[in-house]
């Protein structure tokens, strides 16, 4: 048996968004720059998917402008942040210790510049506390930027409560719903989001593209200078099918939502209940307040690069946390925040599902990884004499 079960770096392309490319490819070939029909129509595909993804998560579509996936989304919106800020003399950023690399990377850069950063603690339940931003935040915080989901332990934050918040002191806020995009319904307006990340491929569309969306007001700095393309802030030709694609996969995510998390989160709960009885393993992240299908567990006593090799000669595909560190030999920065050891960290496993998992497939899971965690157990350990 084959099992896909690392959905969080990366879903399959789901029907909806192969046919909207493949129209783009045959048919929509143009540049949507061209005043001719085939530019006009590769132009009516961009200008068409931009109010499909406005209308799903309440925005307009001036206020969507399309990049090359989440990180540059996380990129530009923490920069045009940090250029308005530098203009008024608040040169502070709030911002979490689990964070995505794309994130704090950007703060490091800012730092560099002068900017002065604060990272929010993360509790032991994977959820940041409202009290811990109220006694940050400054007359000169520039910006807060707050992941909406997590990507490697899955837990949702208060979104809405922590943009509120924000708002009501004048200070822009910025979210990277990359993670949490055709999972957890999202409005930007009723949730006083100013600025938001999204990425295609987490939803079932392409990669290479993504989203950012910032709200009418905010003045937004150019990310590339040269064409007027994106409302003339990010110049070079449209990724015209991978936009389609994006539209598409979003729109059909978003419709099933409800049914597919159902199902999802059966799957999830079983693989939690079934893990949690294995000696020595703990799960990490709160057991209600996390995505539908994001499971992570570490196992006392095992290194996870050795499980994960055997779980791919089982035939079941998935990861110790996110993919942008994959090949990186430090503990996952997400479970340090956590509290836990840099053992314990080393020894963590992702699962994370979509719908087109099923019942059965977990059930293989289940019986599959004991045998393996046993089997690292007991193996002797090895010794470095160097």
């Amino acid at each position: 048996m084959k099992i896909y079960a690392d959905n969080a770096a990366t879903t399959p392309v789901c029907r909806a968004a192969i046919n909207a490319m493949q129209t783009c490819l045959n048919q929509n070939y143009g540049n949507p720059s061209s005043i001719h029909e085939a530019g006009r129509l590769a132009a009516d595909v961009v200008s068409s998917a931009r109010r499909k993804i406005a209308r799903i998560i309440n925005a307009h579509a001036d206020e969507i402008y399309f990049t090359s996936g989440g990180t540059e989304a996380d990129y530009w919106a923490i920069n045009i942040a940090a250029e308005i800020g530098a203009k008024k003399n608040k040169r502070h950023i709030i911002s979490t210790a689990f964070e995505h690399p794309a994130v704090l990377k950007s703060l490091d850069r800012l730092k560099k510049r002068g900017f002065e950063i604060t990272l929010l603690p993360v509790h032991g339940d994977g959820i940041v506390r409202a009290d811990d931003l109220l006694s940050v935040i400054r007359d000169d915080t520039a910006l807060v930027s707050l992941m909406y989901a997590n990507n490697e332990i899955g837990t949702v934050q208060p979104v809405s409560l922590f943009a509120k918040l924000c708002n009501n002191r004048g200070v822009l806020f910025h979210t990277d719903a990359v993670q949490a995009a055709g999972a957890v319904p999202i409005d930007v307006r009723n949730q006083f989001i100013d600025m938001l990340s999204l990425s295609a491929h987490k939803f079932h569309g392409p990669k290479g593209t993504g989203a950012l969306f910032c709200r009418q007001g905010i003045p937004v700095t150019a990310l590339a200078e040269g064409g007027a393309q994106e409302h003339g802030k990010r110049a070079g030709t449209e990724n015209v099918p991978g936009i389609a694609g994006m539209a598409a996969a979003l729109e059909q995510s978003c419709r099933n939502m409800n049914v597919n998390n159902a199902i999802i989160m059966s799957m999830r709960d079983r693989l939690i209940d079934a893990l949690g009885g294995i000696e020595g393993s703990k799960l990490n992240g709160h057991e209600k307040h996390r995505l539908p299908g994001i499971v992570n567990f570490s196992f006392e006593g095992i290194q996870a690069e050795a499980l994960l090799h055997l779980l791919d000669m089982a035939g079941i595909c998935a990861s110790a946390g996110s993919a942008c560190a994959s090949g990186s030999q430090d503990s996952s920065h997400v479970l340090l925040a956590l509290g836990l050891t840099h053992e314990i960290a080393k020894s963590s496993l992702r699962l994370s599902l979509s719908a087109y998992n099923t019942p059965e497939e977990m059930e293989y899971i289940i019986q599959t990884l004991p045998p393996i965690i046993k089997r690292l157990r007991d193996m002797p350990p090895v010794y470095d004499n160097n």
